[in-house]
């Protein structure tokens, strides 16, 4: 299953943010064993490396960001996929620009803490622990 992982659930790992950090830090670690294939949105990478910057510092922030795109295969963002979340009817731009990144790159699912956000999505959308329980099952 090739899965897209929003920002929000990349965050929840890097900040330790309860009570959601362990089952996104599951969810990364299954990514990280190759249990799953797993990608992020490119806007993922400038969101993260913005504000580990502001945080941590750029030298930390470079780090992250290549720990992440070690990790994950990047959903890249070009004309098409911007072109198709101005005319996607989702509310939030930043979630249209994910939504179509994910459609663009093959993903199967969306995984977010927000899946408000994805109410127009065609690809299934769960939350972290939602794609853990299918996974197990399918195991």
């Amino acid at each position: 299953m090739n899965i897209l992982i929003d920002t929000n659930v990349i965050l929840d790992v890097m900040l330790d943010r309860p009570p959601f950090a362990e089952s996104a830090g599951k969810l990364l670690s299954m990514a990280e064993q190759g249990e799953i294939s797993a990608l992020i949105c490119a806007t993922t990478v400038t969101t993260i490396h913005y504000l580990a910057t502001k945080a941590l510092g750029k030298e930390r922030a470079k780090k992250h960001v290549k720990n992440l795109t070690a990790l994950f295969d990047i959903a890249p963002v070009n004309r098409t996929v911007i072109g198709d979340a101005l005319e996607s009817g989702f509310s939030d731009f930043e979630d249209a620009v994910v939504y179509q990144s994910a459609c663009h790159a093959g993903a199967e699912s969306i995984v977010t803490r927000d899946p408000k956000g994805f109410k127009k999505s065609d690809l299934p959308v769960y939350t972290p622990e939602e794609i853990l329980k299918i996974l197990e099952a399918i195991g």
